[in-house]
């Protein structure tokens, strides 16, 4: 039987935690930065934690599950 394949675009997007949640990053920061404020651009600097709605998927995605 072959080896199940993880998801390129997943795998570049998400990382796991030391205690199994799902971080990813932030859109809207990658061009178009001159109208945004530095209040808001400093906000989608910081990672945060996939919705628990899309966990499933994700790690379907990575094959952790």
């Amino acid at each position: 039987m072959p080896k199940q394949k993880t998801k390129s675009s997943a795998k570049k997007r998400f990382k796991l935690t030391g205690t199994g949640k799902i971080k990813r990053k932030h859109a809207y920061k990658s061009h178009i930065l001159t109208k945004k404020s530095k209040k808001r651009k400093l906000a989608l600097t910081h990672s945060g934690l996939v919705h628990e709605a899309d966990v499933n998927s994700i790690k379907e995605q990575l094959r952790l599950k």
